[in-house]
């Protein structure tokens, strides 16, 4: 099976040296979204806060020899799923940003673990209390 998938958008900012993780992060920058999808964009508020689906541009290729890693903030060696790593078998990355201002298609964000250009897969809402939602739909 082969699965393609397109960006809809890009991410934008001037950090050189990106946080390793958007919890640890104050970082801000721009998503700027293919124009065709700003529509799509149009319940996305200031203040709320969004998964980003993005693809790991600049990471090496995956190999048997990253199936166990250090990460630079631990001591042991984990497997590659117990890690967020950017090298992984598919590279796709995801972070949890709070959205700080929307105008059109861009969206000014802060949390940012992403370099300039990072190429971004899908935008999907933040729901903090997950049961609460399931429950109120039945």
């Amino acid at each position: 099976m082969k699965i393609e998938l397109e960006p809809i958008g890009i991410v934008r900012t001037n950090i050189k040296n990106v946080p390793r993780h958007w919890t640890v992060s104050d970082a801000k920058g721009m998503l700027v979204i293919d124009k065709k999808y700003t529509v799509g964009l149009k319940d996305i508020r200031p203040g709320q806060r969004i998964i980003i689906i993005f693809h790991f541009h600049q990471s090496p290729g995956f190999t048997q020899d990253f199936m166990i890693q250090t990460p630079p903030h631990r001591k042991e060696n984990l497997g590659v799923f117990s890690t967020c790593s950017p090298i992984r078998p598919n590279p796709v990355g995801m972070s949890v940003l709070e959205v700080v201002s929307i105008e059109n298609n861009i969206i000014h964000i802060k949390g940012l673990d992403m370099l300039d250009g990072t190429p971004i897969i899908d935008i999907k809402p933040m729901i903090e209390n997950c049961t609460k939602e399931i429950q109120s739909r039945r």
